[in-house]
């Protein structure tokens, strides 16, 4: 098992990318690689279970563990086949706008080859 964190700064408020996180519609406006996100409900709430669909067709399944709306963070466990990988995200207020943070914890080869594309997502998460 390994542990990776990545982080992005960038000018759209925290408010603004927590709204971007809470509502699971907007999750393929910021995420390249999310086609669509297939759940009972469309806002993150604990226990909140469903599937995110890739640009490719493949269907990750995925159960929302916490959200704390107010503290802007939330964990949720994603499994593809036989790799699960649990997720950390958080938003800060940064000089610059804001900060955003993604603990990936998991098989380390699953969470390296997940890098670039999550970097590349937390980066347009806090654009304007």
């Amino acid at each position: 098992m390994g542990r990776l964190r990545l982080r992005a700064t960038g000018p759209a408020r925290p408010t603004t990318v927590w709204r971007r996180y809470a509502d699971l519609d907007r999750w393929a406006s910021w995420s390249p690689q999310i086609r669509a996100v297939h759940a009972d409900g469309r806002t993150l709430v604990p226990g909140l279970t469903g599937t995110v669909e890739s640009v490719a067709g493949l269907r990750a399944a995925f159960t929302v563990e916490a959200v704390d709306h107010r503290r802007q963070c939330w964990t949720w466990r994603v499994r593809l086949g036989p790799v699960r990988l649990r997720l950390h995200h958080e938003v800060h207020a940064h000089a610059r706008g804001s900060r955003t943070t993604l603990l990936v914890d998991g098989p380390a080869l699953a969470a390296a080859l997940y890098a670039p594309l999550a970097h590349l997502a937390l980066r347009r998460l806090v654009r304007p």
